[in-house]
């Protein structure tokens, strides 16, 4: 877009270095930004007539101007100039007009012209002369316009003849000699004449040719013309020898003075005798060269038609030939100006580049559209042939770092013509992306005791921007780890990204830590990002074991006493060993490495327990020597070993100490002994007051709800009444004999056993039960339970392998009479102190249900004497097969047990010799293990067994035979369970 305009005029052949003028104060610039904003002249001239002062604006001419070089045949003659500043993009336009000066005299194509004259012709008789030319300014014979073109002629006195000018609508002139008086060739043959072209310059200028007229007595009429002015249309480009018009003259003289001859008229230019021919006997014009409507948009071509008479007599016409333009020339695109590199944060409508287009055809062949392909963050402007490239997107360097632009001109022509131009951008790089790392977290394993210096990792980020703002360094963050700063740990190189370690880390002193590296760049203003690095210390066998118990030294070792009645497997000691590795390297393995006596000891691999392989005969050793080793697992491995000495004594009590051991002193004892002391102090004391607090919650609450037969789940009291229960249990009833008066007695199975939950059942029988009278209730279930189902279908009795089984309880069934025998499980056993429990039951069982009389005749369901039906179902498994009362089992304690028992089945009025109770989570049984067994564990529960315990210890005490020892270790054992 065009920001000003300005016209000067200039005097063709100006001196050089004449002042024009000041362009900066025409165009309202400031004088003193023209070179900081780099202006410049552009022009399609080769050459360049005007100069502009950079420092004040001055205007002066560089060249002289030649008007009639530059312009020829133009009858305006202007030079256009554009004036581009940048900083910000401006275009002014500059136009100069040449004027014309009187430089040139007119001057005749010859300097002398002849000129034949018939004698008789009559006064009028008309003879064309040739026009004078004058090159300052004007076309045709005349080529001056204005005051310096040609504008009189003269001619030498004369009698005979005068002058006369013609002037046509086109501008051109016609000179004619004309006959004043009839010429008389006796008294003149010839006549001498000067003819003289005047300009109206200041001052004027002339020129003048000869003209000889000869008198003859010839011809007396001119060939003639159809018309005197013909008009065609030429399309340009035509091609060599087309015609262009057909001329036709006629000359009514007969003879040769009638044969008519045509040829160019003397004042058709040169140019155009070039272009076209004439036939001079058939007078077609046709075209001789390449016409070009950029050239010339018309010619006029002079025709005259000469008859062959002695004296000739010639007619003229004019053919006007009009060129008609093709689309034959491509638009042409000229950059101007280029903004290159753009920032890729330039402003959208940043001016880029600007450019004008031209096309040397005309009409619509002229009218030129610029386009640039799509998808470009770019777009045109246009104002007249003028067009700027601007930004319209979003530039990103790291997406594109230039462009190259095709920027297509096409005219409207038909066909239309096109061409293109590359326009080649930069986008240069701002700082607008941060670091990124190749990871998002790092994580470095090293092992520990490493170097100083050590590598540890590679960190390494990368920056899409260019040059400086590309460049990452790398730092770390400040911060602390174990109170001490990062720096004392790690370090890193700025420029690569390695990771060093500044001190070799210990395992067991620090095993892991993190730091948290910074990459930035170089930019202004400078991006970073974080990343975390986590360090990993990896664990070397680098501890050997540590032998806690016992201990020995380089001159004693290590005393063990067992006693002589030692049986095989007798727990001699255990080695307590320690390792200050982790993982595989910490794992410990125990080897007897030395023994007096190889057959006698062993020692577990994993445990370090020392055990006797035989019992001890009465001609053993007194003592026994053994180096017992400990190895990690590590690769290489790492031992140490303990010396024991193992002495075989009668009473372990009446054994005196080896003097040579002494204890050490409490200094000599690791930190680590003394926080396993703390550690095992704090434990047993909290595990004593668990124990306390558990049994006084216990013994409360036992004491609340100990009469009652619904009883809650050890413990916990549930809300059991009876309406619930016939709810849940319609065809359920028990009933005793009315008026029946018994004394409670209860039994009580309490335990712990494999299960998750502690259980607790009570049976509840009456002192009158019977042997043929058993029932056993189902246990409520959690405080907070409701509903039918909680009081009997709550909670199942299972067994150890945690499968339901059908709940126990006494049924009412119409269709058992109360004379039918009614049989017990075969797998039923019970003991002295069931039975009495089974009685006891009855009797609460009336209670809880508060009923006046237990005993209804009319149903006939219970009496005096009769059984309870009770319905076992039990899933046969495989189990063992308890042994029967009396096989030596004490009577007091019952045992369940699954499986298939004994199918024999029980008379009417007996009870079964065999109890067990399906499903009960109380498994219960006794292992016959046969003398000096390895097996040391016996699990059984015993109830109400406090006299027996004392008869045992008596007889513990008084019989020292190796079976009774056995025995009492048994029960010893199996007590503990």
């Amino acid at each position: 877009t065009a920001n000003g305009q300005v016209v000067y005029s200039i005097a063709e052949e100006t001196e050089r270095g004449s002042s024009l003028g000041n362009i900066a104060k025409d165009l309202g610039i400031d004088a003193a930004t023209l070179s900081a904003r780099k202006f410049r002249m552009i022009t399609g001239s080769s050459k360049q007539y005007f100069n502009i002062n950079a420092s004040t604006g001055a205007l002066s001419v560089n060249e002289p101007v030649d008007r009639e070089q530059l312009c020829e045949l133009k009858s305006a003659c202007l030079l256009n100039y554009e004036l581009v500043l940048e900083n910000p993009l401006e275009l002014y336009r500059v136009e100069f007009k040449v004027l014309d000066i009187n430089d040139n005299s007119p001057s005749f194509p010859l300097s002398e012209y002849h000129i034949n004259m018939p004698e008789f012709l009559s006064p009028g008789a008309r003879f064309t002369l040739p026009n004078a030319q004058d090159l300052d300014e004007g076309t045709n014979s005349d080529p001056d316009v204005g005051t310096n073109s040609v504008q009189s002629y003269q001619l030498s006195p004369s009698r005979h003849f005068a002058l006369d000018l013609k002037g046509f609508q086109s501008g051109s002139k016609l000179l004619e000699l004309v006959l004043q008086q009839p010429l008389d060739r006796e008294q003149s043959a010839l006549q001498q004449l000067v003819l003289t072209a005047v300009d109206g310059g200041d001052p004027p200028k002339s020129g003048t040719a000869q003209i000889s007229v000869r008198v003859v007595d010839t011809n007396d009429n001119p060939p003639a013309f159809d018309r005197s002015t013909y008009t065609v249309s030429l399309l340009e480009n035509a091609p060599p020898g087309t015609l262009v018009v057909k001329l036709n003259a006629s000359d009514p003289d007969e003879g040769s003075n009638g044969d008519v001859v045509y040829s160019f008229g003397s004042y058709t230019p040169q140019k155009v005798r070039q272009l076209f021919s004439v036939d001079p006997h058939s007078g077609e014009v046709r075209v001789n060269g390449t016409l070009d409507y950029e050239e010339a948009s018309s010619y006029e071509i002079y025709v005259q038609a000469t008859d062959q008479g002695p004296v000739s007599l010639a007619g003229h016409c004019k053919v006007l030939v009009n060129i008609v333009d093709a689309n034959d020339n491509v638009p042409e695109v000229v950059l101007t100006s280029l903004y290159s590199p753009v920032p890729e944060d330039a402003k959208a409508g940043t001016v880029v580049a600007l450019m004008s287009v031209t096309d040397q055809d005309s009409g619509l062949n002229k009218q030129v559209t610029l386009r640039i392909p799509p998808g470009l963050p770019f777009a045109l402007n246009s104002f007249k042939n003028s067009y700027t490239l601007i930004t319209q997107g979003k530039l990103d360097h790291e997406k594109a770092a230039a462009y190259n632009i095709t920027v297509t001109a096409t005219d409207s022509g038909s066909p239309p013509l096109s061409s293109q131009k590359v326009i080649h951008v930069e986008i240069s790089d701002i700082n607008d992306n941060p670091p990124q790392f190749e990871e998002p977290v790092y994580s470095v394993y090293i092992p520990e005791n490493n170097p100083i210096g050590a590598l540890l990792c590679t960190i390494k980020a990368t920056d899409p921007d260019v040059a400086e703002n590309a460049y990452v360094s790398y730092s770390l963050l400040d911060g602390e780890i174990e109170g001490l700063p990062v720096a004392s740990y790690v370090s890193i190189k700025s420029d690569s990204g390695n990771m060093y370690a500044v001190r070799s880390f210990d395992y067991e002193t620090l095993r892991e830590f993190q730091v948290i590296v910074q990459a930035q760049d170089a930019g202004i203003p400078p991006l970073s990002s974080t990343v975390t690095v986590y360090i990993y210390v990896v664990d070397e066998n680098d501890h050997a074991p540590q032998i806690l118990y016992p201990t020995s030294t380089n001159t004693s070792a290590a005393l063990e006493m067992i006693p002589r009645s030692a049986y095989a497997g007798y727990l001699v000691t255990k080695i307590i060993a320690i390792d200050g590795d982790s993982g595989q390297n910490a794992w410990l393995f125990f080897h007897l490495v030395q023994t007096s006596d190889p057959g006698l000891f062993r020692v577990e691999l994993h445990t370090g327990e020392i055990r006797t392989t035989r019992k001890l005969g009465e001609d053993s050793t007194s003592t026994f020597n053994l180096t017992v080793e400990v190895r990690d697992n590590g690769d290489p491995p790492m031992s140490s070993s303990v010396a024991i000495t193992v002495a075989v004594v009668d009473r372990v009590s009446k054994i005196i100490p080896d003097t040579r051991r002494h204890v050490k002193s409490p200094s000599n004892y690791s930190e680590i002994t003394l926080y396993l002391i703390i550690a095992l102090s704090a434990i047993s004391f909290v595990f004593l007051f668990t124990i306390i607090g558990l049994t006084v919650i216990k013994c409360y609450r036992y004491s609340l709800y100990g009469d009652s037969c619904c009883a809650g789940f050890c413990g916990v009291r549930e809300r059991c009444p009876a309406e619930l229960y016939k709810q849940a249990n319609n065809n359920i009833d028990a009933r005793l004999p009315h008026g029946l008066k018994v004394q409670p007695h209860f039994i009580e199975v309490r335990g712990n056993g494999s299960l998750t939950k502690t259980y607790c059942y009570k049976a509840c029988l009456t002192a009158g039960s019977g042997s043929d009278t058993f029932m056993f209730y189902n246990t409520c279930g959690p405080t907070g339970t409701t509903g039918p189902s909680a009081v009997m279908t709550e909670r199942h009795l299972t067994g150890q392998s945690g499968q339901s089984a059908q709940n126990l309880i006494i049924l009412k069934n119409d269709s058992i009479t109360p004379n039918e025998p009614k049989h017990p499980n075969p797998d039923w056993r019970y003991s002295a102190s069931l039975r009495a429990g089974m009685q006891r039951y009855v009797w609460l069982l009336c209670i809880w249900r508060r009923q006046e009389s237990c005993v209804e005749d009319q149903e006939g369901l219970i009496s005096s004497g009769q059984q309870f039906p009770v319905l076992l179902q039990v899933k046969p498994e495989a189990g063992e097969v308890s042994p029967p009362v009396g096989a030596g089992v004490n009577s007091n304690s019952w045992t369940f047990k699954f499986g298939p028992g004994n199918p024999k089945q029980g008379g009417p009025g007996e009870l079964p010799d065999k109890f067990i109770i399906p499903g009960s989570p109380a498994i219960i049984s006794i292992r016959q293990e046969p003398p000096n067994s390895q097996i040391d564990k016996s699990d059984f529960i015993t109830f109400g067994k406090k006299e027996e315990t004392k008869k045992k210890k008596k007889k513990k005490k008084g019989n020292k035979t190796q079976e009774k020892k056995e025995k009492g270790n048994s029960t010893t054992e199996n007590s503990d369970q």
